[in-house]
């Protein structure tokens, strides 16, 4: 009886260290995210006041829940749909993020890939190469680039000194798009290429060789065979850039202009400078929505096809 009642005990051990193990990233997900957005959505429900938390309703309690309430209305979200500034910041957003995922992704899968087919005893050298960047504050990286990019910087003096530009010539590249689009690819690409890097290098190089044998050109190789197995590095790059590169504001605020217009700098804007908190919040819950829900979709739509 005794060594019947152990085995339970030694089979029920396992299975509560499972289920905690499970548990762990759930409690994180309802700390972190779960709990954040149901405070913000609650605040995009309510209205703006000269007062300390500048919106109303506040909770006060269980006793007045009828109350609360019923003071909830969606009159930020109809604001949002009237006014075309918000509209305008989320496509602007979009179009930012899509085209510098792109080109991070352009100029991170050549990096990985040859990473992936360098020298085993290099490879580390390499991969501490990337994260270098890491080392430095990341608003001290982005405050150097105006230092290059304005026009009497470092990039107009090395045009001027190789004799591509007149000596009172300047280049026009800060407070622009373009400007916006070199801080953004220079400060995410670690991001792009260390995914892509972990896929391609676990890549089985005798398919190549076998494609090889069989008079399969290189470059079809690479469309059928290398492409297609580092398609998960690809995704998981693209998407760990995009989502943040759309609510970006130190770049856009720093480096972009008056013209660059985006979602994160509008959200500032009404947080800090208008102290709109309730429609700030509706803006939130829109651009988190307007990223989750796809994401979301295209995970489910993943799982049925594996």
């Amino acid at each position: 009886m005794a060594s019947v009642s152990n085995d339970a005990a030694t089979h029920r051990g396992p299975g509560r260290a499972r289920w905690l193990v499970v548990l762990v990233p759930y409690v994180w997900l309802l700390l972190f995210f779960v709990a954040p957005f149901l405070i913000i959505l609650k605040i995009s429900l309510s209205d703006t006041a000269i007062s300390m938390p500048p919106y109303t309703p506040v909770f006060e309690g269980f006793g007045a829940i009828g109350d609360f309430i019923s003071e909830l209305d969606f009159e930020n979200y109809v604001f949002l749909t009237d006014d075309p500034l918000y509209i305008q910041a989320y496509i602007s957003s979009l179009r930012i993020a899509v085209i510098s995922t792109l080109l991070l992704l352009l100029i991170g899968y050549p990096m990985a890939l040859a990473m992936a087919r360098a020298p085993t005893s290099i490879r580390p050298t390499l991969v501490m190469l990337v994260i270098l960047p890491f080392w430095t504050s990341f608003l001290i990286r982005v405050y150097a680039w105006i230092g290059i990019l304005k026009p009497d910087g470092l990039l107009t003096l090395l045009l001027q000194t190789i004799g591509l530009m007149g000596p009172d010539d300047q280049i026009q590249i800060f407070r622009t798009d373009t400007a916006v689009f070199i801080g953004i690819v220079y400060s995410y690409l670690p991001f792009m290429v260390l995914p892509l890097y972990s896929a391609l290098e676990k890549m089985d190089n005798t398919l190549l060789e076998a494609a090889n044998d069989l008079g399969c050109p290189p470059l079809k190789a690479f469309w059928r065979i290398t492409f297609p197995l580092s398609l998960p590095g690809v995704i998981a790059g693209s998407m760990i850039c995009f989502i943040p590169i759309t609510g970006e504001f130190v770049i856009p605020d720093l480096l972009g202009g008056a013209d660059t217009l985006m979602i994160g700098k509008t959200l500032w804007t009404e947080f800090f400078g208008n102290r709109d908190w309730p429609l700030a919040s509706a803006v939130a819950v829109i651009l988190l929505l307007a990223l989750v829900v796809p994401i979301m979709i295209f995970q489910n739509q993943q799982k049925k096809v594996a």
